[in-house]
């Protein structure tokens, strides 16, 4: 059999140069549409981000510090707005008290005025044998005339009254109805004074001065002495010293009273000599010093009576060196 000849094969047909064709535009559409530098610019928006989260953290961290900072600074403006509101409010309870202490002396002037004037009216009315019968009934006392065992000699007066609870829980009706005697046995003085055992006024407006002698001041002594409690610490030594160095003259007669009943110091030797330094002006004495020692501590059961005791010896030896009396008393009521 008669083999048929073989068909010689081109290689580059038609149809491989079309393959060939095809091929290369593939790769170059590829190569078209792939970004030849992305990873470059990943890398780039990667360091940038960094970079815009550090510089982000740093001013975090710098806002946060100013925060700490003006929240420092509020706390220290709140603590003064608070410290000045308690001083205006202290400033006003002063001035509150002030006012009260003007006015009531406003009202006491005013009473002792009208008061005045009726006396003065009613003294022009007097007949003259109602002004003679008058004269001879109204002896007046020699002024170094003791009263009760206590000279009242005295032109100016101090009060040192122990504040303290024992004093004003069991004794104070006592020691009121006691000022009021004392007051009555001076029918009348230059100056009077009234000061607790730690040296504190009765009246602020008159501190360092007299309290002028009117039948209106005497008054409002005794009434403010009624509800007076003031800080003490059971030692009348301040309250003395205080006296007399603030109103001892050599030229005036002055007695000092002492309502008390206890003494917490430490020496009574060093009290006594120490108010007997303040009261001498060579072979002369300043002041006088009386005392009235209240049995309060002797009442009581669960408290020793030393403190008592202490007050009794300081103010007898106090009393004797100053040319005054000290009275015991044997009861609270």
């Amino acid at each position: 059999m008669r083999r048929r000849p073989r068909r010689e094969i081109e290689v580059f047909s038609l149809s491989f140069l079309d393959c060939i064709c095809c091929g290369f535009g593939a790769m170059i559409l590829l190569l078209c549409l792939v970004k030849i530098n992305e990873p470059k610019s990943l890398e780039a928006a990667s360091v940038d981000r960094a970079a815009l989260l550090a510089r982000l953290e740093e001013e975090l961290a710098e806002i946060r510090g100013e925060t700490t900072v003006l929240q420092r600074e509020l706390d220290s403006r709140v603590r003064q707005l608070s410290s000045q509101r308690d001083l205006v409010a202290r400033l006003r309870g002063d001035l509150s008290r002030v006012q009260g202490e003007f006015k009531a002396s406003q009202e006491l002037s005013s009473v002792q005025e009208t008061i005045e004037g009726r006396l003065l009216l009613a003294q022009q009315q007097l007949t003259e044998e109602q002004k003679r019968l008058q004269a001879r009934q109204a002896r007046p006392r020699p002024a170094d005339t003791p009263v009760g065992g206590i000279p009242v000699d005295s032109e100016y007066v101090v009060f040192v009254i122990d504040t303290s609870g024992s004093m004003f829980t069991i004794a104070w009706p006592l020691v009121v109805q006691k000022m009021s005697e004392v007051l009555d046995a001076y029918p009348q003085v230059k100056g009077l004074q009234v000061m607790n055992d730690e040296g504190n006024y009765m009246f602020g407006s008159y501190a360092g001065k007299w309290i002028p002698d009117t039948p209106a001041r005497r008054r409002a002594v005794v009434e403010r002495l009624r509800g007076w409690n003031a800080f003490s610490n059971s030692s009348p030594v301040e309250g003395i010293e205080a006296a007399i160095r603030t109103f001892a003259r050599p030229d005036q007669k002055m007695s000092i009273y002492v309502f008390g009943d206890e003494f917490t110091g430490d020496s009574i030797e060093e009290v006594v000599r120490a108010v007997e330094r303040l009261n001498r002006r060579g072979e002369q004495r300043k002041v006088r010093i009386h005392a009235l020692g209240f049995p309060t501590m002797f009442s009581q059961t669960e408290w020793p009576e030393k403190t008592g005791v202490r007050f009794a010896t300081l103010m007898r030896a106090l009393c004797d060196r100053n040319g005054g009396a000290f009275v015991g008393l044997n009861g609270v009521r």
